[in-house]
């Protein structure tokens, strides 16, 4: 199930807030037949339970049980959980928070927000319930592997002013690496290249440069610190391309240090927090569209060499 705004009026529960999906033309007559087929991983009398609980809701928020009849086109709004979903042994830390933003400098392997097979264990989940607000919302989000800052906006009528900041790039990102020296290679420098999605699982690629396509992806890369056969590198993405960090480091022959999805996708190993990608949101800054006046947060982590 998708999130969607039009469950924001619904209370979270344990942090979670609902997710939502329009209910297709289908052969169903109960909402529970509906959500059998739809759902074929969760067990028929857990889905009983989930509904007889109140964790089913429609539109209005009245609580939706087995028998209920199946409507398509309503919209159903459903609390999801994730049994015994195990805790990433490492924790977020606010570094600054007032009444409009949250900002928060994140572990590795923490993702944001719910996902997948992440729901309580998520960044978003875990500060709803320990500060209280349930109206918190990510401005922007960083990959699960990847370390450092995350913004969170508090208010539901400004959370568009923030957002808005990063889809104009009005916000200036700069991250840390650790990834192989090139000796031959002259920096600093701007690396630009179009990037798509990939056939290969959860991969992005870059189009050869030779079919006239021009550049949607744009870093800037700067040498900050040599290290035997690896170095300390500062990227700031001049553009939001998803991955954009790791292909663009990739391209130029230096894979980010633990990188485990590029240049090949490996399988997540038992002893996969041994070796977290080497990447860190280090630093943010812009000016702030509400009180108008410049923030600048910066993450406490250290990347290493080991």
């Amino acid at each position: 199930m998708r999130s969607n705004a039009g469950s924001a009026t619904l209370p979270t529960k344990n942090g979670v807030g609902a997710s939502t999906i329009s209910l297709p033309v289908g052969p169903w007559k109960r909402v529970i037949d509906f959500l059998a087929d739809r759902f074929p991983h969760i067990a028929y009398d857990e889905l009983v339970k989930r509904m007889a609980r109140g964790d089913v809701l429609d539109h209005a928020g009245t609580c939706m049980l087995p028998d209920h009849v199946y409507r398509a086109r309503e919209k159903l709004y459903y609390y999801r959980d994730i049994p015994q979903e195990p805790r990433i042994p490492f924790d977020e830390v606010i570094l600054f928070q007032d009444e409009l933003i949250v900002v928060v400098d994140k572990p590795h392997f923490l993702p944001v927000a719910p996902v997948g097979r992440y729901v309580q264990e998520t960044v978003l989940v875990r500060l709803k319930r320990k500060l209280g607000i349930d109206s918190l919302a990510p401005m922007h989000r960083i990959d699960r592997e990847t370390a450092g800052l995350v913004l969170f906006t508090v208010q539901p009528d400004t959370r568009g002013k923030y957002q808005g900041l990063f889809e104009q790039r009005a916000v200036k990102k700069t991250y840390e690496a650790i990834a192989p020296f090139r000796d031959n290679l002259p920096l600093p420098m701007t690396y630009r290249s179009h990037i798509v999605e990939s056939d290969a699982f959860m991969q992005m690629r870059e189009v050869d440069r030779e079919q006239g396509l021009e550049p949607n992806a744009e870093t800037v890369i700067e040498l900050l610190e040599i290290n035997g056969e690896l170095a300390r590198y500062q990227l700031t993405p001049l553009t939001g391309k998803k991955h954009q960090l790791r292909v663009h480091m990739v391209a130029l022959g230096m894979p980010i240090l633990h990188d485990q999805i590029y240049p090949v996708h490996q399988r997540h190993a038992d002893d996969e927090y041994a070796k977290p990608l080497q990447l860190l949101a280090k630093k943010i800054s812009f000016r702030d569209p509400v009180s108008g006046v410049m923030r600048d947060f910066t993450s406490l982590q250290q990347l290493s060499f080991a």
